[in-house]
């Protein structure tokens, strides 16, 4: 699984996975912890999903088996598309735009909404004016990208 994730990813996974992993052999047997681990390390399983990995390791997870979980749920989740499909399903006129006024009030009310503070911050990060139109793919794009090790 080396191949497919670096290091410092590996270590995140091992760390949420060992302190969640109640059970005295280091290993998931739950849909709960399962469920627990894989959203709190940022993926959006359905319960559909979730219980598929658990049956096909037959109830029980080590690490090793998380890892390849992780890597083959990685390939099936794509957030960035999924998020501009949501955009495009409420965009009647297939403009691609969506107005910052409106961009604001989805991220603070829906959800868990964000703060004024949080939402000032990625628009500009995003070099989005408070009054204008916003490219909602490059909005995307801009939301979605990993946090530069250097926070």
């Amino acid at each position: 699984m080396a191949r497919y994730f670096k290091e410092q990813d590996i270590d995140e996974f091992r760390e949420c996975f060992y302190l969640f992993a109640r059970s005295k052999s280091g290993q998931i047997t739950s849909l709960d912890e399962l469920t627990v681990i894989m959203r709190s390390l940022g993926l959006s399983p359905t319960i559909q999903e979730l219980t598929g990995y658990l049956k096909k390791k037959n109830g029980k997870m080590s690490f090793a088996d998380f890892l390849e979980i992780m890597h083959q749920h990685s390939t099936v989740e794509n957030l960035p598309n999924e998020v501009i499909d949501a955009f495009k399903a409420a965009d009647p006129e297939g403009k691609g735009t969506i107005s910052a006024k409106q961009l604001r009030h989805l991220l603070q009310n829906w959800g868990e909404g964000l703060s004024v503070r949080e939402v000032d911050n990625i628009f500009r990060e995003a070099n989005v004016s408070n009054n204008g139109m916003v490219r909602y793919a490059d909005f995307v794009k801009i939301a979605c990208a990993p946090v530069p090790d250097y926070y």
